[in-house]
């Protein structure tokens, strides 16, 4: 008999917290549409950001891989290393 209250109490909470996420779930939605009653103003401001995403990603990228192959240009003189590093130099200078 002490197993059923604590079976009560689970389905009490699950009932509370299930309650919650509904109201959670409902205030986003009001919130999504009262920001954007129009569809294509939602599609057109994804679309661009999406493509500044990618931009900014790809000029990130390349600042960071240019910064490696900088801080490496000192090691050049170092033996062992130094000969893998100026390789891969040249290979990116020939491209």
């Amino acid at each position: 008999m002490a197993a059923e209250p604590k079976k009560k109490l689970s389905l009490v909470s699950r009932i509370i917290r299930s309650q919650r996420m509904g109201a959670r779930r409902t205030v986003v939605e009001e919130m999504f549409n009262d920001l954007y009653n129009d569809r294509k103003a939602i599609y057109k401001m994804n679309f661009f950001r999406g493509i500044f995403f990618g931009l900014g990603s790809v000029l990130g990228a390349t600042v960071v891989v240019t910064l490696i192959v900088w801080v490496l240009s000192f090691f050049v003189n170092i033996p062992g290393i130094g000969e893998t590093i100026h390789q891969a130099q040249q290979e990116i200078q020939n491209r």
